[in-house]
């Protein structure tokens, strides 16, 4: 149901949504197994996505039905109830209309029209910014901390390109996360990290502060995108090893170029060219999937992107204080002083608190456009 939400259908009584959603669901259903959609890959993926985004708010529509039930049996049988029937049918009729009113919040959220990216893996890239050595340490720091984190929630962490400055920080490393809700949570994520610490390369014990940058891709897959191979330039090379030393005797590097954005992508981790150059177009496609986006966003108006609060790539959106054991996301103002926690996976609590406001924004706008 809420797939037609963009064509003017959005605030709805609950009877509505049962009446639209259900039968939607089936037929979607169903289409997953018919010649048509299954002999189409774009066509199966976005079915197929569908159906996993449309599933909370089928079984959200189920408990309520369940639950109206059981308030209306309730309200029936104490009609004629005796004095001591009354006491646990007027529990029974106060803790199921309780329920029905969490179950009505519930569906509020779930009509919330998808991200269209919701279901995708993600691409991550970080990169130390200013602070030299510093910033490169912490860029590191930030990569384990989200691969701890996908840990806790069963994604899959691929470390696709790793330079490795001087310090054994990182000067650029790529990285693909895998899981149904990867995009979902990892989406708020990208932007510059701000640190607050005394440096390991500080002999004086003077808190410095830097940062990094992580940028945050929905993964492109070859049906989002078509990529022209006359448009590629493609270089392979020798990989090398910090400061320049050969690790590898063969040219399985490759550099690829896309001509008419000039992006350019090279990987060398891999010992074979050919998985190196596959690991290079998987890079290429989303960042200019990325590019595709970016530019469709900038023409839109400010009221219909959807961002967090107020927070921008040109601004700090985090800052990690160690001294204060402090995370502080700036965006929407929250603070947490479990800094050490956090930095060891467990990010939910940030995460949380920006999906809370992110979803007050979108319902806010949904009954703004009534």
């Amino acid at each position: 149901f809420f797939f037609q939400a963009e064509d003017g259908i959005r605030d709805v009584a609950v009877t509505g949504v049962q009446t639209c959603a259900l039968p939607i669901f089936e037929q979607l259903e169903a289409s997953l197994a018919s010649p048509e959609v299954l002999g189409d890959q774009r066509k199966l993926r976005d079915a197929s996505r569908r159906y996993k985004q449309m599933g909370p708010l089928i079984e959200c529509i189920r408990k309520y039905r369940s639950t109206t039930g059981n308030v209306e049996a309730a309200r029936e049988l104490l009609e004629s109830a005796t004095a001591e029937e009354r006491a646990p049918l007027e529990e029974e009729l106060r803790d199921g209309t309780a329920e029905l009113e969490r179950l009505e919040e519930d569906l509020k959220v779930l009509l919330i029209p998808p991200d269209p990216n919701d279901g995708k893996n993600v691409i991550v890239e970080f990169r130390g910014a200013e602070g030299g050595e510093e910033a490169n340490l912490f860029a590191a720091e930030l990569l384990e901390m989200y691969r701890a984190w996908a840990g806790r929630n069963g994604w899959n962490f691929e470390v696709m390109a790793y330079d490795r400055s001087p310090m054994g920080g990182v000067n650029q490393a790529t990285v693909l996360m895998k899981g149904d809700t990867v995009w979902r949570r990892m989406r708020f994520e990208g932007g510059p990290h701000r640190v607050q610490r005394v440096p390991v390369t500080e002999n004086a014990g003077r808190i410095h502060t830097s940062s990094a940058t992580v940028t945050v891709m929905p993964e492109a897959e070859e049906v989002d995108i078509h990529i022209d191979e006359k448009d590629l330039e493609i270089d392979v090379y020798r990989s090398g090893g910090p400061g320049g030393q050969s690790v590898n005797t063969t040219d399985s590097a490759v550099r690829i170029t896309h001509k008419p954005t000039g992006v350019v992508v090279a990987m060398q981790d891999e010992r074979s060219q050919l998985q190196n150059r596959i690991k290079a177009m998987q890079v290429l496609r989303t960042r200019l999937l990325q590019r595709k986006q970016e530019e469709h966003e900038a023409k839109m108006s400010a009221e219909r992107r959807a961002q967090v609060g107020k927070g921008g790539r040109g601004e700090k959106i985090r800052t990690y204080n160690y001294k204060e054991n402090r995370i502080t996301d700036h965006r929407i103002g929250f603070t947490l002083y479990q800094l050490q926690d956090v930095l060891a996976g467990n990010l939910d609590p940030v995460v949380d608190a920006l999906t809370l406001e992110y979803q007050a924004e979108q319902l806010a706008k949904e009954l703004g456009a009534e």
